[in-house]
């Protein structure tokens, strides 16, 4: 799907037209994964870039990659029984 969208034109003088697009595609996949709406998977996907790129865009959003509580996390360490 394409969706179009009219920017002024100054807005546009300070970046090529591939820049802006990526940009689009960074902050929606940045806004679906932060409302949970997609997997971090998805959103990178969304996004046009690998995984740990996206992580890294997270990170430089502060959009937590792992979203999990302290109380959460000991109780799965609890369960880790390593053989």
């Amino acid at each position: 799907m394409q969706i179009a969208i009219d920017l002024p034109n100054d807005f546009i003088a300070f970046q090529s037209t591939p820049d802006i697009q990526q940009e689009v595609r960074n902050a929606y996949a940045l806004w679906l994964y932060q409302k949970e709406q997609v997997t971090l998977a998805k959103a990178a996907e969304l996004a046009g870039v690998n995984l740990y790129d996206f992580m890294s865009l997270c990170k430089t959003n502060s959009i937590p990659v792992i979203n999990i509580t302290r109380d959460e996390l000991l109780e799965e360490l609890a369960g880790f029984n390593p053989s």
